[in-house]
């Protein structure tokens, strides 16, 4: 019988959970099955069970890691004494090679969080609205220093969202465009319509 291999700095169950992305990204959580996992993983279903508990716990997984490396990043990006430009520009980068380096488990948690169990879902969609509402004081904060526009921070907040979300149609294309002038254009387009 085979065995889950593991990455070279990470676990068997990092392995599962690199490749369950993948399946859920292109199947969809619901459509995939235990048994197609441990045929993409490589070994029989038991196995898997040694591992993880269920299809469930893995979506729990994927999407808390990514809410975890976004949150962890958001309070080092508040905890700076840089200007509010320069705080949503570290976002905006860290969002866009998010897309880039983990396009699997960000496509996942941003479009399979839905069937998550509670408490899961209902923690989940608190760690985003915490995000979000991070992101609407650090351009409130710009606009009273006037350093932003005057302009509605939540709309701002949704219009960058929206924007690098968009991102997943070129990682799924290329369009002949190279991850470094990607990030750079979005980071020009998003911040010079913010600028006083």
């Amino acid at each position: 019988m085979a065995r889950i291999k593991a990455s070279r700095n990470g676990t068997k169950k990092d392995a599962i959970i690199t490749k369950a992305a993948a399946l859920f990204r292109k199947k969809g959580f619901a459509a995939t099955s235990m048994r197609e996992l441990a045929e993409t993983v490589g070994v029989e279903a038991p196995s898997l069970y040694n591992h993880i508990g269920s299809k469930s716990e893995i979506l729990q997984v994927i999407c808390f890691k990514i809410a975890n490396e976004f949150n962890t990043h958001m309070i080092q990006v508040e905890s700076s004494t840089d200007t509010a430009l320069a705080k949503l520009e570290k976002l905006i980068r860290f969002h866009i090679n998010m897309i880039i380096e983990e396009y699997d488990e960000v496509f996942v948690a941003n479009h399979e969080w839905k069937q998550m169990e509670e408490p899961f879902l209902s923690n989940f969609l608190t760690q985003r609205k915490n995000y979000e509402g991070s992101m609407i004081t650090i351009i409130s904060a710009g606009i009273k220093k006037k350093e932003l526009k005057k302009l509605h921070p939540y709309v701002a907040v949704l219009t960058i969202l929206s924007a690098v979300r968009g991102l997943e149609s070129w990682q799924r294309h290329k369009n002949n465009v190279t991850a470094i002038q990607l990030e750079n254009d979005m980071v020009e387009h998003l911040l010079n319509g913010l600028k006083t």
